[in-house]
């Protein structure tokens, strides 16, 4: 990594991935092309939801929410991530970079807010069917969503704020993008007790949301036990797979990179885990929660005969 004699540097390198000549260009083709489906399918939930009559149940308006919110997550990350394995090394400001690790992390807790107000959904749904229409009207949808968003974007100021005050005597980021432990390592000071602040920060809020998502999870599962048919019981289990299935994916990595101090993780491994939740996850999301959704096949059927309908007046 390249060495500065100030403890203040205008710009990083972002290192990306160590690709050679003839594999650069297929990465980046690969990348780019998935990173377009993720965006049409993201988008594509999002446009069936306001289309479809019949996806106007909290349940779809969360998963719309996650939809928008992939979109600006992805968008983030993957840029960067594009223009390394076009071009190797690639400098980026001191701003820009602080700016991205902000953003990045703003909409990480955001979506870890709103998978547990998304469990909360399943909860009321499936436990307390009666009074669920009551409970989740229109107004509280809108207040819940807006409170992950608030809540995202102030819990991600205290671990960017502290990271972009450190002093830095090298420059090359062992990553894609701006990330917490990568420039903690550039550092010219000691960081443990910037990662300690990190971890309770991230930590507590992850272990918070994951902890309440297990227990509605644990209602869910006493509720479904009671139903008296195995068709019912299939089908209240239904809802929740996939919710489940994105659950793990971003927890799982989530705990892993940020949950324990940056010098116990070897250098490079924190970029292959972060695939997973800035890039994986968010294209696989539009296949789990929908493309594979009984009511989402039909919604999109009733939308394109619609289409063809219109089409087809003179």
């Amino acid at each position: 990594m390249g060495l500065v004699n100030h403890t203040w540097t205008q710009s990083f390198l972002l290192a990306g991935f160590t690709t050679t000549g003839s594999l650069r260009p297929l990465a980046f083709l690969g990348t780019l092309c998935i990173y377009l489906l993720t965006l049409a399918g993201n988008l594509f939930i999002i446009v069936l939801v306001q289309a479809d009559s019949r996806l106007s149940t909290p349940m779809y308006f969360f998963i719309s929410v996650l939809s928008f919110l992939e979109l600006w997550y992805v968008s983030t990350t993957v840029p960067t991530l594009l223009h390394t394995l076009l071009h190797g090394r690639s400098p980026i400001s001191s701003t820009v970079c602080f700016v991205q690790l902000y953003v990045f992390h703003s909409l990480g807790m955001t979506e870890c807010y709103l998978l547990g107000v998304m469990a909360l959904d399943r909860y009321l749904a499936i436990c307390r069917p009666l009074h669920y229409h009551a409970l989740m009207s229109r107004q509280v949808q809108l207040w819940l969503a807006g409170a992950t968003w608030a809540a995202g974007f102030l819990a991600a100021l205290v671990p960017a704020s502290l990271t972009a005050t450190l002093p830095f005597c090298l420059k090359e980021v062992a990553h894609y993008f701006c990330d917490l432990a990568p420039l903690m390592r550039l550092a010219c000071v000691d960081t443990g007790w910037h990662a300690q602040v990190h971890i309770a920060v991230i930590g507590i809020i992850n272990a918070c949301n994951l902890v309440l998502i297990l227990g509605l999870y644990g209602g869910i599962l006493r509720a479904v036990l009671k139903l008296p048919s195995a068709a019912s019981r299939a089908k209240a289990f239904s809802t929740c797979s996939s919710h489940i299935t994105v659950v793990v994916l971003f927890f799982a990595s989530a705990f892993i990179v940020y949950v324990g101090p940056p010098e116990s993780h070897p250098e490079g491994t924190d970029k292959l885990i972060a695939l997973v939740y800035t890039f994986l996850t968010p294209f696989l999301n539009p296949i789990i929660y929908t493309f594979r959704n009984k009511e989402v096949r039909e919604a999109v059927r009733r939308v394109t005969q619609s289409i063809r309908a219109m089409m087809k007046r003179p």
